[in-house]
């Protein structure tokens, strides 16, 4: 792709960046080596926002691995070893990385990112489909993805956690921001939520579930020790705990949301060491032994 100097100037860029685009490139230029001059020239906002404005490619960039200051590549990126940037790491498709990812600001795919390593990264995490990780991931800002988000080990975000697929947790889970998954949660460890937790389809929590506000499922609930909640406790099925489930101060327990009252028994079951104080609705079966 050939961006002439209207073709840009059409798109309507900052006029320090258009400047500096009519110094250096004011016969066009190519689409990739433009991005990587704005890089090199350590104007990666710019680059971004290029990428934004015109597009991924099918470029596929294979290497064995990259140590930089930042990368903005139109295409895919297939590394074999580790990726580490100080600022940005972004793609206009996928980000595969046969070891880890250490980023400093950000990392951005318009597709899938899949390492075989851990992901490390300062700022956000934002995919538009999947994000796998064969080790653990640690985010200090807001995760995103347009999928599945999938990591063996632990998972720590420190903000906001939104996804429209499945999230797999192989250890513990930690967010500090709203956790928002639009299919179903599964964590093998325990869940620590410091804010809201919701889910389009059920929550499975190998140990306690805490969370610091309301806690909401469509279908059903069920953790290997306790839930407890700072909020409310919803759940559209049934609510299993081998511990206690337990709402916080002034606010209820419900179950069998989106069931039949007269489906509750089989439907809208509630089992925890103890009934719940201020269980609204659902059927009450005792402990559970499962």
């Amino acid at each position: 792709m050939d961006l002439t100097k209207n073709f840009v100037k059409n798109k309507r860029p900052c006029a320090d960046g258009f400047r500096w685009f009519l110094r250096n490139h004011a016969d066009g230029s190519d689409y990739q080596p433009l991005l990587n001059a704005l890089v090199d020239a350590g104007r990666v906002d710019d680059a971004c926002w290029l990428l934004t404005q015109f597009g991924p490619t099918d470029e596929v960039l294979k290497v064995d691995a990259i140590d930089a200051e930042a990368v903005v590549f139109a295409g895919t990126l297939e590394v074999q070893g580790n990726i580490e940037v100080t600022t940005v790491l972004r793609a206009g498709r996928s980000i595969h990385a046969g070891g880890g990812i250490r980023a400093g600001k950000e990392i951005i795919a318009g597709e899938d990112v899949q390492v075989g390593g851990s992901i490390r990264c300062d700022g956000t995490l934002d995919a538009g489909g999947d994000i796998r990780v064969a080790w653990g991931m640690e985010v200090a800002d807001a995760i995103r993805s347009g999928g599945d988000v999938r990591a063996e080990w632990e998972m720590i975000c420190g903000a906001s956690l939104t996804l429209d697929g499945n999230l797999l947790v192989g250890q513990d889970l930690i967010t500090a921001g709203a956790l928002r998954c639009h299919k179903n949660i599964r964590v093998l460890g325990a869940m620590t939520a410091h804010d809201s937790v919701w889910a389009g389809n059920g929550i499975a929590v190998g140990a306690s579930i805490l969370c610091d506000s309301h806690l909401e499922a469509n279908w059903g609930i069920r953790a290997g020790q306790a839930i407890i909640a700072q909020g409310s406790i919803k759940a559209g099925e049934s609510l299993h705990a081998q511990d206690e489930i337990r709402a916080g101060e002034g606010y209820g327990v419900y179950a069998g949301l989106v069931v039949q009252v007269e489906a509750w028994e089989a439907s809208a079951q509630v089992h925890a060491s103890s009934k719940p104080q201020r269980l609204m609705s659902g059927w009450w079966g005792g402990a559970c032994l499962v």
